[in-house]
């Protein structure tokens, strides 16, 4: 009696073995040549993960069948049912091993061909000079709730992702200032990566009811419109998060961007549980990307709800405190104001300490609140380096060195910053300020005639290009540009609009052009004083001293209240310097200019204006001896609408020095 072979035997003696080998051989190199051919014919990604499930079913199919069944020269049998005679004999190990080499030499032809081809994103010859193949711009997301209001909703989540990508440094990713600019889904994706300098476009849609969300995206590569990836994804609210860092991964991924250790867990940092705070969150951003004060208010209001209802959430505490440090800066110097911002700062610092959102907003605190420009710029070139795509951040680089006198590299990083937010007119305008602070009128033109057409209904650009030639003594030019245009009290251009009009001395219009605003209610208590002060001033230019003086103690008396109130900001120094010098009050005068250039020196970019408003007070106290030092520095170095001699020959408030020699020497210069 033989003995019966054991399981292992068996499985041997059936091919078990070789059929399993085969099998995992071959189904390896299906997968290699689908992953080349799916995206060839544009197939969808589902295409390839529906594929893999049917290879990886067959494997236990092949291994039963090669167990029960055997083949004979009629076919197919049943092993149970076949004699030792029909059987085919067995492969030999050579011709076994034989097949195996085959389909090894051909799993390696594919493998170096996946290796060695070119890559599928952006070919050589199609990539245009200048635009990298690891580039992206993601556009509007289009809100398809039934509310319309929930339009906050897809730019909130648009802004999110980008957050995540700008942490990428293998990638350039553009900022949402440009991008929004274009609908979602428009017609010429390839003229759209041209304006913005890409290779590749996200684009896709976002649909909120209640606390369910679909989020549909594709990418793109735009110049040659193919599509790279599609995908859909159905949440709630409380695992946006995790879209969003699957989003970045996947992007990064399709574009071959390596990622750091540290560039991992910043894109897959979750920032609440909480889904009314990430609601309210979402409203802040929407909010944060427009211009006035009023869009800021807003903003702080939602920021202050989400860290209300999430004490721990550190993204929504570091956003808070970036819009509580601009507050403080204009238009609330007061100290309760300040003392918001550094508690929303120190929250965000001891959430997040290693988080760019972090160093950014400590840099803003410092730069805003405290005018420490070392330590602002020390924080912020940290959050250039965790975050080296985000240009606001490069955009602040550029504030700050330009406050520490460093005029040329703020505008070589402001330029930096242009390239990832090309279609931002705030940054050419800021370009546009550096160029004139250092009196290079022509570039600074440019620079402005750039936002303009980025933006050609915003009239306070037009004004800051008229400003350039009034510097240049062109007045004719300058009010032509301006005269047409409407502003309101408190804009740049109003500002600019009285200015001319005083060099054109046309006294009797600047009244009526100041008057109506400082009687309207609705304007802020400082506004009001600055236009009384004002307003006296045009009484001193015709002469009316005594109808003027009643309006300097009105002046006088408002401004020290706000003063007392916590309000002792520079621009309201500057007009309580000017009126206490139209009141005789020297040792005033002494104290506030002293204070003054305290508060300045080391803000090498506003100091030298504060050297002009001091050299007034002594001009109208009659002290030329301090006067002219004064102003011979401030014409010579760069600064915020630097002095020119320009100014000094149209401007009335210089006629009582106008015959000292000294004076006319620095008005006749170029």
């Amino acid at each position: 009696m033989s003995e019966k072979p054991s399981f292992f035997a068996e499985l041997k003696r059936r091919n078990v073995y070789k059929v399993a080998v085969a099998y995992a051989v071959i189904a390896w190199l299906l997968i290699q040549a689908a992953s080349i051919l799916f995206p060839t014919f544009e197939a969808p990604t589902w295409v390839m993960k529906v594929f893999v499930v049917i290879v990886a079913a067959g494997f236990p199919i092949a291994l039963v069948i090669a167990w029960a069944f055997e083949m004979t020269p009629e076919g197919m049998k049943r092993t149970e049912d076949v004699s030792p005679e029909e059987k085919i004999p067995q492969w030999s190990r050579r011709k076994f091993a034989a097949l195996i080499l085959v389909i090894a030499i051909c799993a390696a032809a594919l493998l170096g061909y996946q290796v060695f081809r070119t890559k599928p994103t952006i070919t050589a010859a199609s990539e245009p000079a200048g635009v990298p193949t690891k580039s992206i711009a993601v556009l509007p997301f289009e809100n398809l709730s039934e509310d319309k209001a929930n339009a906050y909703f897809a730019d909130g989540i648009q802004d999110e992702i980008l957050t995540r990508l700008s942490k990428i440094a293998d990638l350039k990713v553009i900022s949402r200032t440009s991008t929004q600019r274009f609908k979602s889904a428009p017609n010429d994706l390839r003229e759209i990566a041209k304006q913005l300098g890409v290779a590749n476009i996200l684009e896709g849609s976002v649909q909120k009811s209640n606390e369910q969300v679909r989020i549909t995206v594709q990418l793109i590569n735009a110049l040659n419109d193919s599509h790279l990836w599609a995908e859909t994804y159905d949440r709630k609210m409380t695992d946006i998060f995790q879209v969003e860092t699957d989003l970045a991964q996947k992007i990064a991924a399709s574009l071959e961007a390596k990622l750091t250790g540290r560039e991992k867990k910043e894109i897959a940092a979750r920032g609440t549980t909480n889904p009314e705070a990430y609601d309210a969150f979402l409203h802040a951003l929407a909010l944060l990307n427009r211009q006035g004060v009023a869009a800021l208010e807003e903003s702080i209001k939602f920021l202050r709800r989400a860290v209300e209802l999430d004490p721990t959430y550190a993204e929504a505490w570091c956003s808070l405190a970036l819009a509580e440090s601009q507050k403080y800066f204009y238009p609330d110097h007061s100290e309760l104001q300040l003392a918001r911002a550094r508690t929303a700062t120190e929250t965000g610092i001891r959430l997040a300490p290693d988080s760019a959102e972090a160093a950014g907003a400590l840099g803003a605190f410092n730069s805003y609140c405290l005018r420490d420009y070392d330590a602002a710029l020390v924080q912020l070139e940290i959050a250039r380096a965790r975050a080296p795509n985000n240009a606001n951040v490069l955009l602040g680089i550029g504030n700050v060195k330009r406050r520490k006198g460093l005029l040329d590299e703020s505008i070589a990083v402001q330029h930096e910053a242009a390239r990832l937010d090309p279609l931002n007119e705030d940054i050419w305008v800021n370009i546009g300020r550096g160029y004139r602070g250092l009196r290079r009128f022509g570039e600074a033109r440019t620079m402005f005639d750039r936002a303009h057409a980025i933006a050609p209904s915003d009239q306070e650009v037009l004004s800051e290009r008229a400003e350039t030639y009034l510097a240049q003594g062109d007045l004719e030019t300058s009010w032509k540009i301006v005269e047409p245009l409407k502003f309101g009290p408190g804009e740049r251009g109003f500002g600019l609009q009285v200015v001319l009009l005083v060099f054109q001395r046309r006294f009797d219009d600047v009244e009526k052009l100041v008057a109506p605003a400082v009687a309207d209610p609705g304007q802020s208590p400082l506004f009001r004083a600055i236009g009384r002060f004002a307003l006296a001033n045009l009484r001193v230019a015709k002469n009316d001293r005594a109808g003027a003086e009643p309006l300097f103690l009105q002046a006088e008396t408002e401004l020290n209240q706000l003063r007392a109130a916590g309000d002792d900001g520079v621009l309201l120094r500057d007009v309580l310097l000017g009126v206490e010098a139209n009141l005789g009050h020297r040792d005033q005068v002494e104290t506030i200019a002293d204070s003054l250039l305290k508060t300045t020196q080391g803000d090498l970019w506003q100091f030298p204006r504060e050297e002009e408003t001091i050299a007034r007070a002594w001009v109208t106290l009659g002290d030329f001896d301090r006067a002219i030092p004064l102003l011979e520095h401030a014409l010579k170095v760069p600064a915020v609408e630097a002095l020119t001699p320009a100014f000094l020959r149209l401007d009335p408030g210089w006629d009582p020095i106008r015959n000292d020699p000294r004076f006319q020497k620095l008005a006749s210069g170029k």
